[in-house]
């Protein structure tokens, strides 16, 4: 063979390229596997056997399909949907923030209330996994200042609220980020009167300076 450099050549060649096959073959059937395992967890998610908690890897593999496309998708999804519009406030919660803007107005004008705010627009996170597991949830009412200001979490806890370990769980989570925040985190229940939850408030408010003696 090796008196025979053309020959020897030849099989080199061969060899080479039957590895370059193998080679491509193995990539594309990993490539494949990596893709499915996507499509899994992506579906997972939007059945909500995720708990609606994307983790930042998954957050990321979505990111890189082409947004004019999966906006196109988007509405076409929409224009084939019927949507009606439902009240951002449920009866008790309603009573609950006229009850805190009467407060504020008479405490501290500056302040106000507002509706089902998404903690994922007052909280910042480096950690990307941390950041998406609080991005989707919301309190029921935020107190802010006059800058807007993220100052107290107002939650209220109707009757069976605390029926299950997951809803533990998630209350649990909003009130740990919110502490570490520093924004404070009032429960309200069922049971209060309007008399204890504005006395809860006016705790809230910042007091009077004392006059100079």
């Amino acid at each position: 063979m090796l008196d025979m450099p053309v020959t020897l050549f030849g099989v080199l060649a061969v060899g080479a390229f039957i590895g370059v096959v193998f080679e491509k073959t193995f990539a594309a059937i990993d490539r494949d596997k990596r893709r499915a395992y996507w499509r899994g967890r992506n579906a997972d998610k939007r059945n909500g056997l995720n708990g609606g908690m994307p983790l930042a890897a998954s957050i990321e593999a979505a990111q890189k399909k082409d947004s004019t496309a999966l906006a196109a998708d988007q509405l076409k999804v929409v224009m084939n949907a019927d949507f009606q519009w439902r009240a951002l406030l449920n009866k008790p919660e309603r009573r609950l923030l006229n009850c805190i803007d009467q407060v504020l107005a008479e405490e501290s004008p500056g302040w106000r209330a507002m509706g089902q705010v998404s903690l994922g627009e007052i909280l910042y996170c480096r950690d990307k996994d941390a950041f998406w597991a609080i991005n989707a949830k919301r309190v029921d009412l935020l107190i802010v200042d006059e800058d807007c200001r993220p100052l107290h979490a107002v939650e209220f806890q109707g009757t069976g609220h605390h029926g299950s370990a997951e809803t533990a769980a998630r209350d649990a989570i909003k009130k740990e980020a919110l502490r570490r925040a520093g924004i404070g985190y009032v429960e309200v229940v069922s049971g209060h009167t309007p008399a204890e939850v504005r006395d809860m408030i006016r705790k809230l408010t910042p007091k009077p300076a004392s006059p100079a003696a």
